[in-house]
């Protein structure tokens, strides 16, 4: 589970907020077809949803810096930010060389230092008492131990002719800058590019461009390139996204190693948080063999193919856990007593089934798809928080609003939805009595087919469901008696007698004779009406007629 230790960070005070159990829905006076909501019910709807502590730990881990002042950054400079400096006075240049023998020139101690300083959450200060130098440390170890696997060397210590140095392969990182094979100018890894998905409209394709693995954690694929980029350029994807040879010719080939280590793919933690032990597991997670330790950051990165008692012996995990070994012995970085270096005891995250548990947080917005009787077709006009990737992060300012209003079309059959500063409360008029004993219309109130209210001196009927339709407007309503708008406009005429209908048919097996007023079914059952049969769908409790509402029902045949 995810719990703050206490005085972690300075954060702001957390309130009980209100419950909204309705919501302000209108319908949207520039689009016949949408509602507009209102900010400020949104913003406390985000507030509620993410009111556990870690949500604000998360986000402060990846607060950056301006890019003018990282780029001022230099080794030794009294200019340097504080994390910067605990860097340098921990893991000196003597240390980055030593172990950066075999590195690629683009990597170099004064890009280490700058992309550390675009986050001032890593190797940053603890108030509460924990060890920020040895948090500092053991991170940049744990960091190099996953360098060495991902871009590193790999030549055995005794192969003098392509390591004269005999360079021990914990000592062989960075090596490669660009993933083997690829070069500027390629257009490669480029799956899903050009869909018409959500992620090609947050985070689109440029053409030409490559998107295969760069840097030292080796980012790989436009949707990966694109959020790095939000979060390097002021939440603009499109620098990275039409130009990812950055990512490895500047101090961005390891600021993404740096973001990778601080970003929680919820339901997994953050790396810094397993280090630093903010990050407690829940009880599933413990019963799964995950806990405190090396073993967990690699089932972070690439548990499904790493971990787990198939993986005990293959070539990739092992590597790390003897890179780490041997970093950490040379560094002196001690390990607990309930560490675990390995993760073969473990289950992998995406074989680990969190589904329901009240102890894990989630870090994306989904649309909410549960039926609210009291709003506009039924609809939440709410997110809420899933266990998988999405448009929308909880841990972006803004992301919330946006997936409500569907801002990159991703929930199909979503309302359209428009949010507005300051939405003023449609109501009747306040002079506006009930009519004939007939109560005035409600704007918040919902009507279904057959009720009737007063409005403006008149009365009118609602033919089907309906909530904040003005019964002026039409739609739904239909004028009864009184006039409109204090017009002469003749009441709607009531319709000729018809003859008495057919009765029913007698009910089929497995279908419900359909009585209008009377009967209410859930979702997939069926009836038979006017000779007609339906399914229901968009439930539960659909008490809409069958030939009115296309969204409560399916016609189907009857068999």
């Amino acid at each position: 589970m995810f719990k703050r230790k206490s005085l972690i960070i300075a954060l702001g005070a957390l309130y009980t907020l209100p419950s909204y159990a309705s919501m302000n829905i209108q319908p949207d006076p520039e689009n016949p077809t949408g509602y507009v909501v209102d900010r400020s019910e949104i913003q406390v709807m985000e507030q509620q949803k993410t009111s556990d502590p870690m949500y604000a730990i998360w986000s402060k881990a990846l607060e950056t810096r301006d890019n003018a002042i990282v780029e001022g950054i230099e080794p030794g400079a009294n200019s340097n930010p504080e994390n910067v400096k605990r860097v340098e006075r921990v893991f000196p240049r003597t240390d980055w060389d030593f172990l950066t023998q075999m590195a690629a020139p683009e990597y170099t101690y004064t890009r280490f230092l700058r992309a550390i300083g675009k986050f001032p959450a890593f190797c940053g200060e603890y108030t509460d008492g924990r060890d920020s130098d040895a948090i500092c440390k053991k991170s940049i170890i744990t960091a190099f131990a996953h360098f060495s696997q991902e871009t590193g060397g790999h030549i055995s210590k005794d192969n003098s002719s392509d390591n004269p140095l005999a360079l021990e392969e914990w000592q062989q990182a960075l090596v490669h800058v660009r993933e083997m094979g690829w070069s500027e100018g390629q257009a490669g890894y480029t799956t899903g590019c050009g869909q018409d998905d959500w992620q090609n409209k947050r985070w689109p394709c440029a053409a030409g461009e490559g998107y295969f693995g760069r840097g030292a954690k080796q980012l790989s694929y436009h949707f990966n390139y694109g959020a790095f980029s939000e979060v390097m350029f002021d939440g603009d994807a499109t620098v990275l996204l039409n130009n990812p040879g950055l990512v490895a010719d500047s101090w961005l080939n390891l600021a993404s190693a740096i973001w990778f280590f601080l970003t929680p793919q919820a339901p997994k933690p953050a790396m810094l948080h397993v280090i630093d032990r903010t990050w407690e597991p829940s009880q599933r997670e413990l019963d799964a063999g995950i806990g405190y330790g090396f073993g967990t950051t690699i089932n972070i990165i690439n548990g499904g193919i790493e971990c787990g008692e198939q993986n005990k012996e293959k070539g990739q995990p092992v590597n790390r856990i003897r890179y780490w070994e041997g970093l950490a012995a040379h560094f002196q970085i001690p390990i607990e007593s309930d560490e675990t270096n390995t993760c073969w005891q473990q289950t992998p995250y995406g074989s680990l089934n969190l589904n329901g548990a009240t102890d894990v947080l989630y870090t994306n917005w989904d649309g909410n798809w549960k039926y609210y009787s009291d709003r506009p077709g039924g609809y939440s006009f709410e997110c809420e928080l899933v266990g998988f990737q999405t448009a929308y992060s909880a841990l972006v300012p803004g992301d919330y609003e946006k997936c409500v209003a569907n801002f990159y079309g991703s929930h199909a059959g979503w309302p359209e939805v428009r949010v507005v500063d300051d939405l003023e409360p449609i109501s009747p008029d306040p002079v506006d009595p009930p009519v004939d004993g007939v109560n005035s219309w409600d704007v918040s109130k919902v009507y279904t087919g057959g009720d009737q209210v007063s409005y403006q001196g008149a009365i009118y009927q609602a033919a089907w469901w309906t909530q904040g339709d003005i019964p002026t407007n039409g739609g739904p309503w239909s004028l009864v008696s009184g006039d409109v708008n204090g017009g002469d406009v003749e009441p709607t005429p009531e319709p000729e007698p018809v003859p008495e209908p057919t009765p029913e048919p007698t009910p089929i097996e497995n279908y419900i004779v359909w009585q209008p007023g009377v009967t209410q079914v859930a979702n997939g059952e069926k009836v038979i009406y006017q000779d007609k049969c339906f399914i229901a769908k968009n439930g539960p409790g659909v008490w809409e007629s069958p030939v009115q509402s296309n969204w409560f029902w399916d016609e189907i045949q009857c068999l």
